[in-house]
């Protein structure tokens, strides 16, 4: 069954873009004060609105499938595709993937999903911008879906031919580190996995880390004092690569996450890319170190990897290498939503933790998505 009606249309996403590399390169940051230049492609200022392209399918059933291209925070970052701007891409929606839409067999999902994550002749071989794959995969879906009548989780069940999860999934939960109101809520509704809380600047680590350590302590105290008897989450700190310009070298390095782990007691710590290395292969490197390290001194500091690890064959090397000990699965980072079941059921099968993610920056369609692709 084919859609028949095709609708782009542009808005602004639910969050907004930053100019990673811009920020940590700079003096100071002030997130509400443009006092640092761009320095990422395509960025105008350092933080700004993010954008959305909802693509619209109308079905024969009368029913409209919808999927909203977006792209992450921190776009153009450690090999990520360029900032996503709505008005570079509406031209090749409307003259190229319209009428491959308006001719497309909606019925089942994979093949479809796979076909748009392709390159396309009609662009001389060229892959479309990650979001523009995002998106058009979550119509796809919800498409596929709604002529089957059932929800997208059945769909991927169905055609993967794997099982519904049989319990609740954990949940990662994210907040700014001064909203402590928003941590007791996450406390409040026993969050598996919390505050994320980003470190952004090597400022926001505080000499030597303590404002770092102190936050963390703040944390775990809030949780014993404030938490339901036998909650007991793991806290997650994403440090953006700033524990490693504090300490370039890996034992202070090491030791320092000890300080951390000692200050999180009684709970399991996760830190979220702590160092950023000019490539992927140094990526992989210098984390694996890091993790050996860490396992020779037995401090349980567990890994998750996000700069580098950007696409299923990103996952694979991480997990193959064993450099990490989670992967922050970013689905609008891999395209096309078939590449982020497929992470997932890697990291599974390979015994690799794996958090499912869409973007601080997208829509509460894609969220929803999101939340029937891990389920």
């Amino acid at each position: 069954m084919k859609p028949t009606r095709v609708q782009f249309v542009t808005g602004i996403s639910g969050y907004f873009v930053k100019d990673l590399e811009a920020v940590r390169q700079s003096a100071s940051y002030d997130p509400l004060v443009d006092n640092i230049q761009p320095l990422t492609p395509g960025f105008q200022q350092v933080v700004q609105p993010g954008q959305v392209i909802s693509i619209l399918l109308h079905l024969p059933n009368g029913q409209m499938a919808v999927g909203d291209c977006v792209d992450v925070i921190f776009s153009g970052a450690a090999n990520r595709d360029a900032l996503f701007v709505a008005s570079e891409h509406l031209p090749v929606l409307q003259s190229v993937v319209q009428p491959w839409l308006l001719s497309c067999d909606m019925t089942r999902f994979r093949p479809n999903s796979v076909r748009i994550d392709s390159p396309w002749p009609e662009l001389g071989n060229v892959c479309l911008h990650s979001a523009i794959r995002y998106g058009l995969s979550q119509a796809l879906l919800a498409a596929s879906a709604s002529l089957h009548g059932c929800v997208p989780a059945e769909i991927i069940v169905q055609e993967w031919g794997i099982a519904v999860a049989g319990q609740p999934v954990d949940i990662l939960a994210s907040c700014h580190r001064n909203d402590f109101l928003q941590l007791d809520r996450m406390i409040m509704k026993q969050v598996a996995i919390l505050p994320h809380a980003s470190f952004l600047h090597i400022d926001d680590l505080g000499p030597g880390g303590k404002t770092l350590l102190e936050f963390v302590e703040k944390v775990a105290r809030r949780v014993q004092e404030r938490g339901p008897s036998g909650y007991h989450p793991r806290l997650h700190f994403d440090v953006y690569g700033t524990l490693g310009d504090l300490f370039q070298d890996q034992d202070q390095l090491v030791a320092f996450l000890g300080q951390v782990q000692r200050a999180a007691q009684p709970y399991d710590v996760l830190i979220e890319s702590p160092i950023i290395a000019p490539t992927k292969a140094a990526q992989i490197e210098r984390l694996r170190d890091l993790r050996l390290r860490l396992r020779a001194l037995a401090i349980p500091v567990q890994i998750v990897a996000d700069e580098w690890c950007n696409t299923l064959q990103d996952t694979k090397d991480f997990a193959e290498a064993e450099a990490v000990d989670f992967v922050q699965i970013k689905m609008s980072d891999l395209g096309a939503i078939h590449n982020s079941i497929d992470a997932v059921l890697y990291c599974r099968e390979r015994g690799v933790g794996c958090c499912l993610g869409g973007s601080a920056n997208e829509t509460d369609i894609s969220a929803r998505m999101t939340a029937h692709t891990r389920g």
